[in-house]
């Protein structure tokens, strides 16, 4: 299975931004349907985002709706996800892999993870 390598992470204040990128340097990434994920310390992965590679729909939890935004970036092969509004309890690692993307939800069917990339939000 294809990795995907994310990183953008960092330490903000509450209220700051933060955008993240998703690579791949040998798969095409516009053709395939890519989800976020994010660990919190101490709690299970949840998934956040997706992005659609047949229609371009999108697919945001309920606790980043508003906030946070996924698109891509063809011409660097790229998938990011701009945060906004940070806030204390969307710090974590975060992970993008290829997923199936619906309109209510993600799906990761595999068990393989990257490296991720931390994002701590904290005063």
């Amino acid at each position: 299975q294809w990795q995907l390598a994310e990183s953008g992470g960092g330490s903000v204040q509450p209220g700051g931004s933060l955008r993240l990128s998703c690579v791949n340097s040998g798969v095409t990434l516009a053709y395939y349907s890519i989800g976020w994920f994010r660990q919190a310390p101490g709690k299970e992965r949840e998934g956040v985002s997706c992005i659609s590679g047949s229609d371009g729909h999108t697919y945001y939890a309920d606790s980043v709706k508003g906030r946070f935004t996924i698109s891509r970036d063809n011409a660097k092969n790229a998938v990011n996800l701009q945060m906004n509004s940070l806030k204390s309890e969307d710090t974590g690692v975060y992970y993008c892999v290829p997923v199936s993307c619906y309109e209510r939800g993600l799906w990761y069917g595999g068990n393989e993870w990257g490296e991720g990339t931390l994002v701590t939000v904290s005063s």
